[in-house]
């Protein structure tokens, strides 16, 4: 997904290369060049902006202009603030000391949560864990059974409503849907039962932020504690994604985020501009279906 910004950013930077010594006038062209690369990505224009006045910041000092390699000097100051902006560091997940580690996956409907729930099951079950899925989407035609097929193809237990015979009862009796909170706490108690060391909970969406969606997801939080809330966001909603995080953020309060989709975004602004704009490390991508 780097691919075109990678290309626009090694043009700017070999023409600098191609200069033996650099004045203040050839370091501000090639940053305005930087500049047009990332807002053309659809990098958030305040991230842009802060990025590129700490690059200057650096790049215009006496240290690069008088070195006797001021291009490769520019160069690496640009690699070294391009990690900065996406972290720096691999950020791991939370483990709980005492199993299960909870691990509660929200967003928007349509970002991914369900197929990243399943897909994470797989990683952590690589890694010699023992995974447990509890499907609280109890909204969304087919959410449930969308987790149930995943979880049996992968040969990964699904807790659902109406598994637990006292939550069957009560959904039956009372004539409603199942509770999305009910439904996580019991699924996170089956999943200890059961000697499960990893619980994902996979909750609703809806198609935009709204009070009714963010007072469930508190309540599911507050009802199970998670050690990792993960916000999954579709990187082909460009600076939707942004606004989308930093709500979230606001609101539910979000540990780290999942970036779906990647595959199918020619540009990669969101990327950047998510780990910039809420200070939450981007902990997986997803590619493919």
């Amino acid at each position: 997904m780097f691919e075109n910004l990678s290309g626009r950013l090694q043009g700017v930077l070999e023409r600098l290369r191609g200069k033996g010594r650099l004045s203040e006038h050839d370091v501000e062209e090639a940053l305005r060049e930087v500049r047009l690369a990332l807002l053309e990505a659809d990098v958030n224009f305040k991230v842009v902006k802060d990025f590129i006045a700490r690059l200057k910041e650096r790049a215009v000092g006496q240290e690069v202009l008088q070195s006797l390699t001021p291009a490769q000097q520019v160069v690496k100051i640009v690699h070294e603030e391009l990690t900065a902006l996406l972290g720096g560091t691999q950020a791991r997940l939370a483990v709980s000391p005492r199993p299960p580690t909870v691990i509660m996956l929200v967003g928007l409907q349509g970002s991914g949560k369900t197929t990243t729930a399943a897909k994470l099951a797989l990683h952590l079950r690589k890694q010699g864990r023992h995974p447990f899925l509890v499907a609280c989407d109890v909204y969304r035609p087919a959410a449930v059974q969308q987790l149930q097929t995943l979880g049996r193809q992968l040969d990964i237990p699904v807790f659902a409503p109406g598994d637990d015979p006292e939550e069957a009862m009560a959904g039956r009796l009372g004539e409603r849907r199942f509770d999305a909170v009910e439904t996580a706490r019991r699924g996170v108690e089956r999943g200890r039962y059961l000697g499960r060391d990893m619980v994902i909970i996979d909750t609703a969406g809806r198609l935009h932020v709204d009070d009714e969606l963010m007072a469930e997801l508190t309540a599911i939080k507050a009802a199970v504690n998670p050690h990792e809330v993960l916000l999954v966001v579709d990187a082909m909603t460009g600076q939707d994604a942004v606004t989308v995080a930093e709500q979230f953020q606001a609101r539910v309060g979000v540990d780290g985020v999942v970036l779906t989709k990647l595959d199918g975004d020619a540009r990669g602004g969101a990327a950047l501009s998510v780990r910039a704009v809420t200070g939450k490390p981007i902990k997986f991508i997803g590619v493919g279906e």
